[in-house]
């Protein structure tokens, strides 16, 4: 046989036994040709490079995903979970287990940790393990009372930092978002509620997540906006940090809704020890993207498809 022949039964043959997932007996049978022919021609076709096959150590691709990430967005650390199984729960699953396991290293004796709700904080706390540090104070960054029956998991997520840190939450009794400023000013007037959020305002540690502006986010289903509002917002920003809604390059897009939300301003997140960002999934793509433009997190926590897709970008 000449050698273009051989290169294009080779090519033949590859194409079968790679990319359609036939076995050497089917191809043989196939094409009329003996066991060993279908042997020698895979063969051919991996010592010419026809064929060229690469075997991945996934652990230094992701050593290799976390460095450039770090470098792209001047991050002090880039932790990259990689859930066990497919869809929503795995996925939460395993950016919670691994911010749980990266809080001891970075929570020290008298730290005041700022934390939030919803499912991602929630699974933050399900893998937390009793902390041997002392005096960590714990308070939310923004209002907990929703105004739905939609479950924002302040209870759970209150009981297991409170059982890990050996203390009592610090909640914020009041809506995320008021009916307008005046209200707002009123309400944080009450001294109990103005030291509670001092203690916020004293955070050194945050760990907080972003919200999407699609129809199903939790902001809109607890009932705070209009439909008027909720329809801007999916017109003007890409998601919420902290229920603070922002635009692509993470700047507020709507100061007088800012102004009556009840939350840690995100500017102040910039200057924390540790700003810990914890977000994974292609729909809250956009808002961590829009969340490190802002460098409002110095420490990501996500997952393998979102690191890939963050650094494919320009």
């Amino acid at each position: 046989m000449d050698t273009k022949k051989q290169i294009k039964q080779a090519v033949e043959i590859s194409k079968l036994y790679y990319l359609d997932g036939a076995t050497q007996s089917q191809i043989a049978k196939q094409l009329n040709l003996s066991r060993p022919t279908i042997s020698r021609a895979l063969q051919y076709a991996r010592d010419t490079n026809i064929v060229k096959i690469q075997v991945t150590d996934p652990l230094q691709d992701i050593a290799g995903l976390r460095q450039q990430l770090m470098n792209k967005f001047k991050l002090k650390n880039v932790l990259i979970a990689t859930p066990a199984g497919e869809g929503q729960a795995a996925l939460l699953a395993a950016l919670g287990k691994a911010t749980a396991d990266y809080l001891p290293q970075v929570v020290t004796d008298n730290d005041v940790l700022g934390i939030s709700w919803g499912q991602t904080l929630d699974a933050v706390a399900k893998h937390l393990s009793i902390s041997e540090r002392q005096g960590v104070q714990i308070t939310y960054l923004k209002g907990t009372v929703a105004n739905s029956t939609h479950n924002n998991y302040v209870v759970e997520v209150t009981k297991r930092f409170n059982e890990c840190f050996h203390t009592q939450a610090q909640i914020l009794p009041l809506p995320v978002i008021f009916a307008n400023q005046k209200v707002k000013e009123m309400v944080t007037q009450d001294r109990f509620i103005d030291n509670v959020i001092a203690t916020m305002m004293k955070t050194t540690v945050a760990i907080f997540t972003v919200g999407t502006t699609a129809p199903d986010a939790t902001l809109f289903e607890l009932g705070y906006l209009s439909p008027a509002e909720v329809q801007s917002l999916q017109q003007t920003a890409v998601g919420d940090i902290i229920s603070q809604f922002v635009n692509q390059q993470g700047q507020i897009v709507n100061q007088e809704l800012t102004a009556r939300t009840m939350a840690f301003p995100i500017d102040r997140l910039r200057g924390l020890h540790d700003s810990i960002l914890v977000a994974g999934g292609a729909k809250k793509l956009p808002a961590i993207r829009a969340a490190l433009a802002g460098n409002y997190a110095n420490t990501l926590v996500t997952d393998v498809d979102v690191a890939q897709q963050l650094l494919a970008e320009d």
